[in-house]
């Protein structure tokens, strides 16, 4: 990097990817700036609200299990060194299968073992012993993340930036107005008519890349409405918070459900892909229809909450790209700006080996992956990733 320029890199977007990227930045000694239009881990961003599985299973997508198992050690290191081991909680991971075919958990237990990951296989009778407040219905067996669980995710952006401003890095907040021409970009303006120079720049603002760059991500980024359930645990009963419950996937019925942390609530949420929004103006009341949906699910796979209250609710989104693959290139209008996105729901958990990645692909030192390059980004709509 040159030192014509106030920084060396300037990180647009202070979610888990851009908070990220710039502490892995700047622990390469580069002068970074990070902005954010509202906050670290604000109510409109994709890396809100409190909590997000971290898992390592992927089906056969060994490039993401790997990618996550080399997170989850980065973020328990940094929680460690913080003090902050609150922030994620190893519930395990439990998938639910229904069939023997279950092609998704067949091959999430095959990649996992040939990953090196702790992964055990639980036929019905076992899951009945170890797990009594389910009904399973008709699951027939599943697999059993040991080292998986949650991690708190607002605390846990909001502790990245921290430890950012900690280590010399700059934090602003300031709405950064779309740029101009092309060629190398140097410097971006802000709300209040600051011009800030730097030699690269990282848009990693999730939800408004395609607002920013309408030309280019308006139909290869696609920001989904996401409703999340929270529902009170009957008093004294610990079966549904940890140690006893884990975070659970049923992929055969879109669903996923995080067990009682901090007294918050069973968290229930459809791993399904909502209508397209608009991440600043979106009004965030749940509807009642999807309640509905998700409270039949809840009395018929665990019968003991049938009657449990909705004690929280959040409307979140997912920015999805073609197929789930994360979106990580140079803009093929600037030299010198790169565009970090597409986290498409699963994304969250990645956030220290994402930013490791990005940071060395910015600073010229590392190989770019073929799959989250643009080149590969499609405008239909075919979800392969999960």
């Amino acid at each position: 990097m040159s030192r014509g320029s106030a920084y060396d890199v300037v990180v647009v977007g202070a979610g888990v990817f851009g908070a990220w990227t710039a502490l892995q930045l700047r622990r390469r000694e580069a002068r970074v700036l990070l902005l954010d239009a509202y906050a670290p881990g604000h109510s409109r961003a994709s890396s809100g609200g409190e909590s997000r599985v971290i898992r390592a299973g992927y089906g056969p997508d060994e490039i993401y299990t790997r990618m996550s198992m080399r997170a989850h050690a980065l973020w328990r290191e940094f929680f460690a060194r913080r003090g902050e081991e609150e922030l994620l909680t190893e519930t395990g991971v439990l998938w639910l299968a229904r069939g023997r075919d279950d092609a998704l958990v067949t091959a999430t237990h095959e990649t996992l073992k040939k990953a090196g990951a702790q992964v055990e296989r639980l036929e019905r009778a076992e899951l009945e012993r170890l797990y009594p407040q389910f009904d399973f219905g008709p699951v027939t067996w599943g697999i059993l993340e040991r080292e998986a669980g949650v991690l708190l995710a607002r605390r846990a952006v909001q502790s990245v930036v921290a430890e950012f401003i900690s280590e010399g890095g700059v934090y602003k907040r300031a709405f950064v107005a779309r740029p101009g021409g092309g060629g190398r970009l140097d410097s971006v303006s802000t709300n209040e008519g600051e011009r800030i120079r730097a030699d690269a720049f990282v848009f990693a603002c999730g939800p408004w890349l395609p607002k920013l760059f309408p030309a280019l991500l308006g139909e290869l980024i696609h920001t989904s409405r996401q409703e999340v359930f929270f529902f009170g645990t009957p008093p004294g009963d610990e079966r549904f918070a940890p140690p006893r419950m884990p975070v659970w996937i049923d992929f055969g019925a879109e669903t996923y459900g995080i067990p009682d942390l901090e007294g918050r609530g069973f968290k229930l949420a459809l791993d399904r892909h909502g209508a397209e929004v608009d991440p600043d103006a979106e009004e965030r009341a749940v509807t009642r229809e999807l309640l509905e949906e998700v409270r039949a699910y809840l009395s018929e796979r665990f019968p003991a909450m049938a009657e449990a209250p909705l004690v929280e609710s959040r409307v979140c989104q997912y920015e999805n790209t073609s197929n789930g693959d994360f979106l990580i290139d140079l803009h093929p209008d600037f030299e010198n700006l790169w565009l970090a996105g597409g986290g498409s729901g699963h994304g969250f958990k990645h956030g220290p080996a994402l930013g490791d990645y990005v940071a060395d692909l910015v600073l010229g030192g590392g190989a770019a992956e073929k799959r989250f390059t643009l080149a590969t980004k499609e405008r239909v709509r075919r979800r392969t990733v999960f």
